[in-house]
C-alpha cells in the first residue's frame, strides 16, 4: 500500500509522483568525464563554498541522509559513509542498498552533494567533503510499516547514532504531519541535532511546501536558477523557508558509479546540509539554534526586504556563515516546535491520517508582499506565522486581504465625492 511521503527529485521534464519516487527524475550522463563533473558544480564558487574550505572541510561532523538508502561503493563517496540503517524492510541492514522501485539513486544522489570526496580534482565532491554520512534508508510508500512511522523512527535512530545534522529531501505533500513525529522531531531538537528539509517542487507536484517543512524549527530550503532568481519548477515557495540556494544544473552522484544531471530541492537542501557542517565543525561551541541563525542571519538579501515568502532570509552564503562575526543566540530563528505543540496540540486528537497521492491544489506561488501597501502592515513576520500554525496565518492573510480592499474602496468613494 502507497502511504506517507515522496522523495522530491525533479528534472528538467519535471517528472515525478506523490508517495513515491517515479518519472523521470534525473537525466544520466554516462559519457561525461569525471574532470567535467566537477566543472559543473557551480555553487562551490559562486556560493562562498570553496572560501569557506579555507576554514574547514566538516571534519567530525555527522550528515544522517534519510531517503532511498547510498552506494557507498560509488568511487566519489568511498570513506564517506560511516553508517547506516534500514527502515523500510526492503534493504541491507546498513542502508547502504539503495531501494524502491522507481527512482532509488535518489539517496545517493542527494548523500553525494552533501559529502562526496571526489576523486582528486575529479567526480562530485560535496560541500562538506571531510564530513561523514549515515545512510538511512526508508521505503516510500513501500514496506509493512507506513513511511510516517519509517521516517519517526530513522530520525530517533540517527539522533541515536550521533548525527549532527539530518537532511531530509521528501515530502509528505500535506502543511501537517502526525503525532508521531511531534515526539521523533522534538528530539532531534532537544539532542541539539539541525534537521534540514526540502521545499520540495511545483514542476514534480509540489505546489505548496509540505511536512517536514513546514514544521517549526527545521530549516527548510528553497531552491534557485544558477542566477539567483527563485525556480519556478525546481522549488515550490512559502512562508516556512529559511535559506535558497541553487536547485537547477545540478549534477550528483548515482549507484554503479555513475552521474546524472537532475534540479530540485532535493539536490539544494545537501547543499545546505553540507554547509550547516562546515559551520558546526568550525563553531562547534554553538548549539543548534545558533547554527541555524548563522546560516540565516549570514544569507544575501533576496526579494524583498527583511524574511521574504519566495527566498526566505535570503541567498547561501558558505563564506560568511563560516567566518562572518555573528553572536550566538537562544532562539531558533526558525521557530519553536515545542511551542507550536503546546498550542496546536491542546486536546487529545486522532493521529493524521496518511497524505493521499493528490498534492494540495495550490498553482501560484506566494507573492512577497508590497511594504507601501495598507497589506503589508497586516501580514504576520515567519516567526509568528509558525507559532499560530498554517490554518490561522492563513485566516490572518486573507482577512487582511479583505481589509486592505475595504481601506482601498473607501478611499476611492471618498475621493469622488471631494471630486463631485
Amino acid at each position: 500500500m502507497r502511504r506517507g511521503l515522496s522523495a522530491i527529485a525533479a528534472s528538467a521534464v519535471a517528472l515525478s509522483v506523490a508517495l513515491s519516487l517515479g518519472g523521470a527524475a534525473v537525466a544520466p550522463v554516462p559519457t561525461l568525464r569525471t574532470d567535467s563533473v566537477r566543472d559543473r558544480q557551480y555553487w562551490l564558487a559562486d556560493y562562498g563554498i570553496t572560501t569557506a574550505w579555507q576554514t574547514t572541510r566538516g571534519e567530525g561532523v555527522t550528515i544522517a541522509v534519510i531517503d532511498t538508502g547510498v552506494d557507498s561503493t560509488h568511487p566519489d563517496l568511498r570513506g564517506a559513509v560511516t553508517g547506516g540503517a534500514d527502515f523500510s524492510g526492503l534493504g541491507s541492514s546498513n542502508g547502504q542498498t539503495p531501494v524502491g522501485e522507481d527512482g532509488n539513486e535518489h539517496g545517493t544522489m542527494v548523500a553525494s552533494l552533501a559529502a562526496a570526496r571526489g576523486q582528486g580534482n575529479a567526480g562530485i565532491i560535496g560541500t562538506a567533503p571531510a564530513a561523514s554520512i549515515l545512510a538511512v534508508s526508508i521505503g516510500f510508500g513501500e514496506g509493512d510499516v507506513s513511511s510516517d512511522d519509517q521516517i519517526a523512527e530513522a530520525v530517533r535512530w540517527s539522533v541515536d547514532n550521533g548525527a549532527d545534522i539530518i537532511n531530509m529531501s521528501l515530502t509528505r505533500n500535506t502543511l501537517e504531519w502526525p503525532e508521531s513525529w511531534d515526539d521523533a522531531f522534538l528530539y532531534a531538537i532537544h539532542n541539539d541535532v539541525v534537521i534540514v528539509a526540502a521545499a520540495g517542487n511545483r514542476g514534480s507536484g509540489t505546489t505548496v511546501v509540505g511536512a517536514p517543512a513546514t514544521m517549526p524549527g527545521v530549516l527548510t530550503v528553497g531552491g534557485v536558477s544558477r542566477d539567483g532568481q527563485a525556480s519556478r519548477n525546481a522549488s515550490s515557495q512559502g512562508i516556512t523557508i529559511g535559506v535558497s540556494a541553487p536547485s537547477e544544473q545540478l549534477i550528483g552522484a548515482t549507484p554503479g558509479g555513475g552521474h546524472a544531471l537532475w534540479d530540485g530541492t532535493s539536490g539544494a537542501t545537501p547543499i545546505v546540509a553540507g554547509v550547516v557542517a562546515l559551520v558546526r565543525a568550525a563553531h562547534p561551541e554553538l548549539n543548534a539554534a545558533s547554527v541555524i541563525n548563522r546560516i540565516t542571519a549570514t544569507a544575501r538579501p533576496a526579494g524583498a526586504d527583511g524574511v521574504d515568502p519566495i527566498y526566505g532570509y535570503g541567498l547561501l552564503d558558505a563564506a560568511a556563515a563560516v567566518s562572518a562575526d555573528i553572536p550566538a543566540v537562544t532562539d531558533n530563528p526558525m521557530g519553536d516546535l515545542a511551542e507550536w505543540i503546546r498550542i496546536n496540540r491542546r486536546a487529545d486528537s486522532p493521529e493524521l491520517p496518511p497524505s493521499t497521492e493528490a498534492p494540495l491544489p495550490v498553482t501560484t506561488p506566494v507573492a512577497a508582499p508590497n511594504p507601501e501597501s495598507p497589506l503589508g502592515s497586516l501580514l504576520p513576520s515567519i516567526a509568528q506565522l509558525r507559532d499560530i500554525g498554517v490554518p490561522l496565518a492563513v485566516f490572518i492573510i486573507f482577512g487582511g486581504s479583505a481589509i486592505a480592499m475595504i481601506i482601498g474602496a473607501t478611499q476611492h468613494f471618498r475621493s469622488l465625492r471631494r471630486k463631485g
